[in-house]
């Protein structure tokens, strides 16, 4: 059983894609029939090369020790982020899963994501601290141009027990 199951509504979700540093990269969130989907077209113009989509939890998660995904992808390998904070910019916890044609639940424990900032690690940033989990996102920075789509049918923060 989740401690908790975000809703899958579209409205909360923000793109952040390379765009913000010269990039092309075009990302976003749309609706799907069973949930949302991650889609969009990589692009390694411009220095680009990642495009993410973001939005806030809402809930107190201190007692999650892991994140439950059910996704469907294109065969590519994407980074789930969880951030500390709210801030646009600063250090984010990443764990990478490989999504194909197939529905597939990912679970990731807490003490799988590593701290990074642009794409470097920051070990000194600690691991991650459920009690301050504060967004959630998606990205995709491969360095394999070309269109993208992650469908995700559900989302659940889980108690040790429950993983």
């Amino acid at each position: 059983m989740p401690l908790v199951a975000l809703d899958m509504d579209l409205q909360p979700w923000l793109a952040v894609n390379d765009g913000v540093m010269g990039g092309v990269s075009a990302g976003r969130m749309s609706e799907t029939a069973l949930g949302l989907s991650f889609e969009g077209v990589l692009s390694l113009e411009n220095n680009g090369g990642f495009a993410s989509v973001r939005r806030l939890v809402g809930t107190d998660l201190s007692t999650a020790s892991s994140v439950r995904i059910r996704v469907r992808g294109d065969g590519r390998r994407y980074q789930l982020r969880l951030r500390q904070d709210s801030r646009f910019d600063g250090v984010a916890w990443r764990a990478f899963f490989d999504a194909d044609d197939a529905w597939r639940t990912v679970s990731m424990d807490f003490d799988e994501f590593e701290p990074v900032f642009r794409g470097r690690r920051v070990p000194e940033a600690g691991p991650l601290q459920a009690e301050n989990v504060s967004q959630i996102g998606f990205m995709l920075a491969d360095g394999n141009p070309g269109p993208f789509r992650l469908e995700i049918e559900s989302i659940e923060f889980c108690p040790a027990e429950t993983a």
